[in-house]
């Protein structure tokens, strides 16, 4: 799809993120359920944009029609990075986290990394994201190097 391109209503949203390979875990489009993060609701004749949280939902902003909070949908999902992560790799042996960035990069496959306290300080779990469509071509990585949840 071209630059230019805006959706109008919530099935139109959530066929664009499909398409491009975003991830739905923080976002609830067009009714899909999520345990943290930004969603689209209804209520009455208005659409709401709302965070929730452990459980508490909150109302950030009100709109009249469903293009308007579709666009302001549309909009903040465009400008999230996390929205086009996926997680392949979660690990707290860096040896295994080595391999996989040397299978990525012998794919020529965009990533990045991170490392998190996850276990404690002193045993962090390193992660490597990539980015849109290429989990397509590197899904099968999970079963391999996601292997701490």
């Amino acid at each position: 799809m071209d630059n230019n391109y805006l959706p109008k209503t919530e099935i139109e949203l959530e066929d664009w993120m499909s398409e491009n390979c975003f991830n739905f875990n923080s976002y609830s489009i067009n009714g899909n359920s999520i345990h943290e993060g930004f969603g689209i609701d209804k209520s009455g004749g208005l659409f709401i944009w709302y965070y929730t949280e452990r459980g508490k939902k909150d109302n950030l902003k009100y709109f009249k029609s469903e293009i308007e909070i579709v666009e302001y949908a549309f909009n903040q999902i465009k400008s999230d990075k996390w929205a086009k992560t996926h997680c392949i790799g979660f690990s707290t042996d860096i040896n295994k986290i080595t391999e996989l960035k040397s299978e990525l990069q012998k794919m020529n496959i965009e990533f990045f990394e991170d490392k998190i306290p996850y276990f404690g300080i002193d045993r962090p779990a390193y992660r490597v994201f990539v980015l849109g469509c290429d989990i397509q071509k590197t899904e099968r990585f999970k079963e391999k190097y996601l292997t701490e949840k």
